[in-house]
């Protein structure tokens, strides 16, 4: 399994990292470019970007196509932010950096969630 905050420590941000991170250990083809506008929660400390791509990919694998489909992506949408706030207090980037917690542990903590809720 890869490890998102190896990306971003090679010039990839939170949120790509992610995505590649997926689609390397997935087999999934989600373009990396997706998350480009999310890091540094959406270039204004809003909502983390790492957090944000899992939610994207939770709506990727778990999504549907029509408004007829039942839209069970909400149920793992909300289990993964549920994990993340009851760990961090907080899915807002600027909350989590004044808190302390540095890029790659969000990002490899909100990957593991991730994996485990899919």
């Amino acid at each position: 399994m890869n490890n998102p905050s190896f990306y971003y420590g090679q010039g990839y941000n939170c949120a790509e990292a992610i995505i590649k991170s997926y689609n390397e250990d997935f087999n999934k083809d989600i373009p990396v470019s997706i998350g480009s506008a999310m890091g540094t929660g959406a270039s204004v400390g809003s909502i983390c970007g790492a957090v944000n791509a899992c939610v994207m990919v939770v709506g990727y694998i778990k999504g549907r196509e029509s408004n007829l489909d039942i839209n069970e992506s909400k149920v793992y949408s909300k289990m993964l932010m549920s994990k993340i706030r009851e760990e961090y207090k907080s899915e807002i980037c600027i909350d989590l950096k004044r808190s302390g917690v540095s890029c790659e542990e969000i990002i490899d903590f909100s990957y593991e969630v991730l994996k485990e809720i899919l």
